[in-house]
């Protein structure tokens, strides 16, 4: 069953590249009407804008900073304005980096955690006036928050975060009709992929029992499921999207 998500109002973060990019056009197709948040002014912005256009909905593209308070803030306010409510929050903004633990500087630290943890914390606590008493919360986490990453510290600390915070909102906000789930990718085609190296890209792929890594689209395609009428009964779940890896 393919989710029908008409009449559904979403916010994307992070939505014009990779697996964010999957879900913004995955839920358009899908009937909703989405707002996508994304840091910069690109051509991946534009031309999203261009693929949402064709989809025909009143789509709404807001350029915010998560890693400022205030703008969340304005990415929020943007979002009801526009849509008037809410039905969906998928946050999948995310930012990681490379860096030995011994070296790893509080600055670097707080970037990852800030980006990864606090930013979902933000916007989940805003939309909350939004969602009213229904709707579902869809958290992008990763496979590294559950088994742990050299040179990832930070970023698995985030991600890891990410279990505990859906957990806990599921119980408190469930009573409010309000589900909460975390999606965990593995290794998937994205442009965090682009930059492994090959080497190291094989080992993964010999790793992953489907003996391929994933796209973006088969991530959306979960985040479709929990968005929809379909997952009614599922809340406080961590979908592992990972080849079995």
């Amino acid at each position: 069953m393919f989710p029908d998500l008409a009449g559904r109002r979403a916010l994307v973060t992070g939505g014009t590249r990779g697996i964010g990019r999957a879900v913004v056009l995955g839920l358009a197709r899908a009937g909703a009407t989405v707002v996508a948040g994304h840091q910069r002014q690109t051509e991946e912005a534009e031309s999203l804008r261009r693929e949402l256009k064709d989809t025909g909905g009143d789509h709404l593209l807001v350029q915010a900073d998560v890693a400022d308070p205030g703008q969340i803030t304005e990415l929020v306010e943007a979002t009801g304005t526009h849509l008037g409510g809410l039905d969906i929050v998928v946050n999948n903004v995310g930012t990681i980096s490379h860096i030995p633990y011994a070296q790893l500087p509080l600055d670097e630290w707080t970037q990852v955690l800030t980006t990864n943890l606090t930013a979902t914390h933000l916007v989940t606590q805003g939309a909350l006036s939004l969602l009213g008493d229904s709707g579902s919360v869809i958290n992008i986490g990763s496979g590294s928050g559950v088994v742990g990453l050299p040179l990832r510290a930070h970023y698995t600390a985030a991600k890891t975060g990410l279990i505990g915070l859906t957990r806990s909102l599921s119980k408190e906000l469930g009573v409010r009709g309000i589900r909460v789930n975390l999606v965990s990718p593995g290794v998937i085609e994205t442009h965090h992929a682009e930059g492994i190296d090959p080497a190291v890209k094989a080992a993964y792929t010999n790793r992953i029992p489907l003996g391929r890594i994933g796209t973006a689209e088969e991530v959306a395609a979960v985040v479709l499921f929990l968005a929809s009428d379909v997952s009614s009964y599922v809340n406080g779940a961590t979908f592992a999207v990972d080849g079995g890896i």
